[in-house]
């Protein structure tokens, strides 16, 4: 059980709207508020229970009335001076939260059940997130409050959630008054001294620090070795507090940090397990948010004496989220212990290990905390889930080209029988997978075959589904093709349009062997992404031979569009979707590094001959996979980076549904606001769902994406703009997947329709 006493993410005004409150529990992420009247006066409670149970019973909803109309007034709270052992007892399988009030009914605080999950600043820690990195400064700045700054700077661009420090009052702390020069002390002791009379920063100078550190963007965190400094770092609003690992078994001092209400860190190295034990009885019966980290309190710690499995045991007496504190030479400990289920990670920080110090000698330097940090956000994505098994997108891709499929190596009718003799397995994988075998004998066909062709899911499932000849969208719409299957499409289908999505074989084929007549409709050409000797595209690449050859294929490319307009009499400026390159393989691009690149793209365009056709950029995913590799993407992601570049060369960009969900996903960008920044700069569209932060290319709802908001605000902000359905592999089994993707968008627009 916690006491939380940050109360103010949880409370609403009686006179606040309903819409108001809904959006707190959203933003609060706990699923409940409490309603105060002006004086802070509890007044009742709303969850997402509550409101439904409300909205029931209304007849004309209007959230825009006063929440106290909405609470649940009957509610369980406690006093403030209840014990934590009678507050704990009252916690049933339904109730999460009790409020906490003092004498005059005030809303002081919140008891919360889980203690699995902790707010420092604006992290969030619990099980499923990312692990708290702090640079541990402490007194590496030396006293020089310039060196600190430095620090701080270096954490920051080194990738630290936090810069943490440390505040002795010398003068209570020591029984000698912080008297270095005190001849009966210990050697180490005295060694101590004499570091921290000449290397403490002044109030007013780590006050200074840890205003830099909010200037910075880096959360500041500081460890109080003693009670005037404690009050010094409250009357300063410190966040969260860390505890010494010499501090923990000092109770009044834990006691007395647990009694703010602030999250606290609290580190167990130096102490014996029955310490440890009887601090986390302190921590809980005072209601601390607290999580323990395993720490050996030994300068540099030998790694025979790390021990890090002792951390499940930590978890076991803490009942808590666990970290590591690490005092042992390079990364790999910290890396380690990550993937051990660490939830914080502290190493101390430095500019440079020779600094007269003793924590200088086990500090990690910028770059070398940087590389931790890289490394630990990459064990975090590869640690994933325990869950069911499912494929990647690349694994898909790869199984596709690698993989074998079920065949027919015959002639059959639809509603003829499937026999065992009639099927073999042949690659590519782009069919049922042979192990399906089985599921297909004795079937009847659902459509016709010739030799050769695959089976697919649809050939095991009651239902066929087949194209339509007229469909109903609010924008033009067309299909994507290549060459050799176009005609079958059109036999099916009247779309406004076809995109030729093009092979850099397809640059080498004989037009007439695939056109004989002229085509009342438009057309686009979607450039290959590869070309010939593994050449992937980029007008970005500081390989100046690179780049030229990429402009070569491009213009290539430009020149059998213009021989493709005489075939569709309604082509005038072909449109031509291309991936402008600016992938990186081992990291992703810092923001500032970003112009260069566009720059070199708009160099690259400059020395192409365009008359006749358009190119437009792709609106790009975080992490694109080229043929089963997965790279880091840094170009036509930003909406502010993708219009500043439209508006300086008068260019249109297609915007690609999947790929711009994705980037949202990663970046925290509000997808509603992308589709507004980027919609007037829109000039085609590939609509196509999308999961998480690389799962591209699925099938319209079975993603992520709110398909009637989408269409709604295409409608507002892309009006002119004409789409295609780019689900991935959507051309198999004669298009199946582009018939079910128009299907559902077109009950998508008919929604919009009839809500407006």
């Amino acid at each position: 059980m916690i006491i939380d006493k940050n109360i103010k993410k949880y409370i609403v005004y009686s006179q606040d709207s309903i819409v108001n409150a809904l959006k707190k529990i959203s933003d609060n992420k706990e699923q409940i508020i409490f309603s105060v009247d002006e004086y802070g006066v509890l007044e009742g409670v709303l969850t997402d229970g509550d409101f439904r149970r409300w909205i029931v019973k209304q007849e004309n909803i209007d959230l825009n009335q006063p929440v106290e109309l909405a609470v649940n007034k009957n509610y369980r709270y406690v006093n403030k001076e209840e014990s934590n052992e009678n507050i704990e007892k009252l916690f049933e399988e339904k109730i999460g939260f009790i409020p906490v009030v003092d004498e005059k009914h005030h809303l002081v605080a919140i008891a919360k059940r889980d203690s699995n999950k902790m707010e420092i600043g604006d992290f969030v820690l619990d099980e499923n997130s990312p692990s708290f990195l702090i640079a541990e400064i402490g007194n590496n700045h030396n006293g020089s409050l310039e060196i600190a700054k430095t620090l701080i700077d270096k954490a920051v661009e080194a990738g630290a959630d936090c810069a943490k420090f440390q505040l002795r009052n010398l003068n209570s702390l020591y029984k000698n008054a912080g008297n270095a020069n005190d001849a009966s002390e210990d050697l180490g002791s005295q060694y101590t001294l004499d570091l921290l009379s000449r290397f403490q920063l002044s109030n007013e100078k780590m006050i200074e620090a840890f205003e830099y550190c909010k200037s910075k963007g880096i959360l500041p965190l500081c460890t109080p070795w003693d009670s005037e400094s404690l009050q010094l770092l409250e009357e300063y609003g410190m966040p969260a507090y860390k505890l010494a690992s010499a501090d923990l078994t000092n109770h009044e001092l834990l006691i007395e940090m647990a009694r703010t209400g602030k999250p606290l860190i609290c580190s167990t190295g130096m102490s014996k397990e029955d310490e440890i034990k009887k601090a986390v009885r302190i921590l809980k019966r005072e209601g601390a948010p607290y999580v323990l980290l395993h720490c050996n309190s030994t300068y540099p710690a030998p790694f025979k004496d790390v021990h890090l499995n002792y951390m499940d045991r930590l978890t076991e007496i803490g009942q808590c989220l666990v970290g590591y504190s690490g005092h042992e030479r390079g990364i790999n400990v910290a890396i380690a212990a990550v993937s051990k289920g660490a939830k914080v990670i502290e190493k101390h920080f430095t500019l440079d290990r020779n600094m007269e110090g003793n924590d200088h000698k086990v500090s990690l330097l910028p770059d070398e905390f940087k590389m931790m940090v890289q490394a630990i956000r990459e064990v975090e994505l590869a640690l994933g889930t325990s869950q069911e098994r499912i494929m990647s997108q690349g694994e898909l891709i790869n199984r596709e080209n690698l993989a074998k499929s079920l065949v027919i190596n015959c002639d059959l009718k639809e509603g003829e029988i499937i026999e065992e003799q009639m099927i073999e397995i042949k690659s590519p994988g782009k069919g049922l997978q042979p192990n399906r075998k089985a599921e297909l004998i004795g079937k009847p066909a659902k459509r016709d075959f010739k030799p050769g062709e695959f089976f697919y899911e649809s050939d095991l499932k009651e239902e066929f589904v087949k194209p339509k000849e007229h469909y109903q969208f609010g924008h033009r719409w067309g299909v994507p093709v290549r060459y050799h299957d176009f005609k079958s499409i059109l036999e099916k289908t009247s779309p406004d349009f076809l995109e030729f999505h093009l092979s850099y074989k397809d640059l080498d084929e004989n037009l007439d062997d695939y056109f004989d007549s002229v085509y009342d409709m438009d057309f686009v050409v979607h450039m290959p992404e590869l070309f010939a000797g593994d050449h992937l595209l980029d007008f970005c690449s500081f390989d100046e031979e690179y780049r030229q050859h990429s402009v070569k294929e491009a213009q290539r490319v430009i020149n059998i569009t213009r021989e493709l307009q005489k075939y569709f009499s309604k082509s005038r400026r072909t449109l031509i979707v291309t991936n402008m390159g600016g992938f990186t393989k081992d990291a992703p691009l810092a923001p500032s590094e970003r112009q260069k690149y566009y720059d070199l793209i708009e160099k690259s365009l400059s020395e192409l001959d365009m008359e006749g056709v358009e190119i437009i950029p792709q609106t790009m995913p975080p992490f694109p996979w080229h043929f089963g590799g997965q790279r880091y993407q840094n170009l036509f992601m930003d909406p502010a980076d993708t219009v500043a570049f439209c508006e300086r060369n008068n260019m249109r960009v297609c915007f690609d549904t999947s790929h711009s969900k994705l980037a949202c996903n990663y970046h925290n960008w509000s997808f509603a606001e992308f589709i507004k920044q980027i919609g007037p700069y829109t000039a085609y569209l590939h609509i196509v769902d999308a999961e998480g932060v690389d799962g591209e290319g699925l099938q319209i709802g079975e993603g992520e994406i709110d398909f009637p908001a989408l269409v709604e605000g295409l409608l507002k902000y892309a009006s002119n703009a004409a789409f295609i359905p780019e689900i991935w592999q959507g051309h198999k089994n004669n298009g199946e997947g582009f018939w079910i993707a128009l299907n559902r968008l077109e009950e998508a627009y008919q929604t919009v329709k009839n809500t407006n």
